[in-house]
């Protein structure tokens, strides 16, 4: 327990640096599953804190998966573990450290993206569809993410496509912009008359994107999506937007 709390306090001083980034190599290079642990805890510190951590434990993951794939398929059943009502947790960051580590290794993308867009897929049958808002919004996300580093995978647009399209009704506002966000990162079409619905929806929502914590709101998220979709698949002339800066502010 000492070594835990110490490795605790020292990652999270690396973590907090505003070279936090240099300091990857550092925490990946610790030996075993040492760091694992430490990093899931400083999920629960929410803001810059979460996604630092994140962005390490994909790094970690990858590696011991790298060494060990049983090690890292552990991993992973536990992250899934703490997604399930079952485990009596909130899984506050989890989605998101899921999604970071398929989006840095592919064998383990292969394996388990079904199962990350299984929590925001409602079959009103016995799903794996997730009732918390909030862990929602960290389940688009990391589909987003994976799409970034792994679009290619098969089955995975499929399945994914959908699930996003109904996250843009989602009865949380917050999730709709995440959705919105990450089905610009894969420039699906059929998304564009909703989000020039949304465009004007000024409800806040924290987004996370190269390294950066950003605060914006659901419009600028769909409107910056639908810019995406735009350079990828130009809209028909009923569901064109006006173009929008790096910002997502109407130009």
């Amino acid at each position: 327990m000492p070594r835990f709390r110490s490795l605790k306090t020292h990652l999270r001083a690396l973590l907090a640096s505003a070279e936090w980034e240099r300091h990857l190599d550092d925490i990946v290079g610790l030996p075993g599953k040492e760091a694992v642990g430490p990093l899931l805890s400083s999920l629960l510190l929410g803001g810059e804190a979460k996604w630092r951590a994140v962005v390490a434990l994909g790094r970690v993951v990858a590696r011991i998966a790298d060494a060990n794939m049983e090690d890292a398929r552990i991993i992973m059943r536990r992250l899934m573990w703490h997604m399930n009502e079952e485990s009596g947790n909130i899984g506050w960051g989890i989605p998101e450290a899921f999604g970071e580590i398929l989006a840095c290794h592919p064998r383990l993308a292969d394996e388990y993206h079904r199962i990350l867009v299984s929590y925001v897929r409602e079959t009103g049958k016995d799903d794996n569809y997730c009732d918390h808002a909030p862990l929602r919004r960290g389940v688009y996300w990391a589909i987003g993410r994976l799409a970034q580093e792994r679009p290619g995978l098969p089955g995975f647009v499929e399945t994914a496509v959908p699930a996003l399209l109904a996250g843009l009704a989602d009865c949380d506002l917050p999730a709709r912009g995440t959705a919105a966000w990450s089905l610009g990162v894969l420039a699906a079409p059929e998304a564009l008359p909703t989000l020039r619905e949304l465009r004007t929806c000024d409800a806040p929502v924290e987004h996370f994107e190269l390294g950066r914590l950003l605060l914006c709101t659901v419009g600028e998220l769909a409107q910056c999506a639908a810019q995406r979709i735009g350079a990828h698949c130009p809209p028909a002339s009923g569901n064109a937007m006006p173009d929008v800066d790096a910002k997502g502010t109407a130009a």
